[in-house]
């Protein structure tokens, strides 16, 4: 089984392959630049080579880039346009690193004059997606073709809130690079309820109805602060959160999906990030 964690490339990209191999990990995420700002992703040969020499060493694979958290191919004209270009950018870089692709939260609509985005759950996917497609087709025409532009559900009110708004831009995508990944953090505030066998197989096979299970790359498994359909994203610890663990249980025993990658994006017992003790939690879990 793959299982792995975001860390931080401090010291050189080489060394995150390290720090994932240390707490347990065999696959891994990362940021190909700071998440706060629009600096494009630029690696050299000499760092390039330094890192694909520590995965192979250490044998870490998969692995997967978040997007930066200014993403929004949604909004305002001008980050639109930026965020297209950060993406660009990055997927550019995944093929320099064997890196799989890129795992983007898509932004929110514009509000309206009231300052209240539009309520797009409450009828039909149509015309005011026009501009996100668009940004998103241009972003895979201008980006090499073994790279994976990933979708990542959302535990608030942003593009991805719903299986059926990720399965819309899915359908009129219409490209195989385009998957996704799935946060249990962002379920469980999006008010949906994995707590056991049954309920993960009714959520999978109507995940399969809508998207197809083979469009789901990547898991992130992640505790919740917050309560069930909270609408609010605050990752926790394995065990400290309001997640029961029979959603774990249940998720890493499915042998329709528990051979893709899982990967922590937990705050740490220590605070440090995603460490040993989450990583050993996840692994007891397995039956």
């Amino acid at each position: 089984m793959y299982f792995g964690a975001h860390v931080s490339t401090a010291g050189g990209l080489y060394k995150a392959p390290e720090r994932v191999s240390k707490i347990g990990g065999n696959c891994l995420q990362i940021f190909s630049t700071s998440p706060r700002g629009w600096k494009p992703a630029e690696v050299s040969e000499e760092q390039a080579e330094k890192f694909l020499r520590s995965r192979a060493e250490l044998g870490v694979d998969p692995v997967y880039f978040h997007a930066a958290y200014l993403i929004n191919l949604a909004g305002a004209p001008e980050t639109q346009d930026k965020s297209v270009r950060s993406l660009v950018a990055e997927l550019k870089t995944a093929r320099q690193l064997e890196v799989k692709g890129s795992i983007i939260h898509l932004g929110s609509f514009l509000k309206d004059a009231k300052g209240r985005e539009a309520d797009r759950h409450k009828r039909e996917f149509g015309e005011e997606y026009d501009t996100l497609l668009n940004n998103i087709r241009t972003i895979l025409h201008e980006t090499p073709p073994e790279t994976l532009f990933i979708i990542e559900n959302m535990g608030m009110r942003k593009v991805g809130l719903t299986l059926e708004e990720i399965a819309f831009l899915v359908k009129e995508l219409n490209d195989d690079r385009v998957r996704v990944c799935l946060d249990t953090c962002h379920l469980h505030a999006a008010g949906y309820d994995l707590a056991g066998s049954d309920k993960v197989k009714k959520f999978l096979d109507r995940f399969d109805q809508l998207i197809g299970l083979d469009r789901l790359e990547v898991w992130h498994l992640n505790d919740s602060r917050d309560e069930f359909g909270s609408l609010r994203d605050r990752h926790d610890n394995l065990g400290e959160g309001q997640i029961p663990e029979a959603v774990f249980t249940s998720l890493l025993n499915s042998d329709r999906i528990n051979d893709r990658p899982f990967l922590l994006e937990t705050p740490g017992f220590d605070g440090g990030g995603p460490d040993q003790v989450n990583m050993d939690i996840l692994k007891s879990l397995i039956q």
